[in-house]
């Protein structure tokens, strides 16, 4: 493979791999929105935000959908991340007094 092809190849994978990143924000975010309200019912039953064993459920969904070629511990790494910045999320929301009924 030439070097000119090489750049041609790469450059539209760059840009399939861009469009997905702007996929994920989206999904990111809409998940993100649901959090907060999710945040609000926790606020107002007073509940905690940090609940391990949704959090374990949420990982071992993640993982029963994996197909690869990312592996199950690659998987994991990458949504205890989501889930500790979601519980910030919810943190800061409840701190700033954003859940009001």
């Amino acid at each position: 493979m030439t070097r000119e092809a090489a750049g041609e190849l790469l450059t539209r994978y760059r840009s399939r791999i861009d469009a997905l990143d702007l996929r994920l924000v989206e999904l990111l975010n809409e998940r993100t929105a649901i959090v907060e309200e999710i945040g609000k019912v926790k606020r107002l039953a007073r509940l905690e935000v940090y609940e391990p064993r949704r959090e374990d459920s949420v990982l071992a969904n993640a993982a029963s959908g994996n197909r690869g070629p990312l592996s199950n511990e690659a998987l994991r790494r990458i949504f205890e991340r989501i889930l500790e910045e979601m519980r910030a999320v919810q943190r800061r929301q409840i701190e700033a007094g954003e859940c009001k009924p």
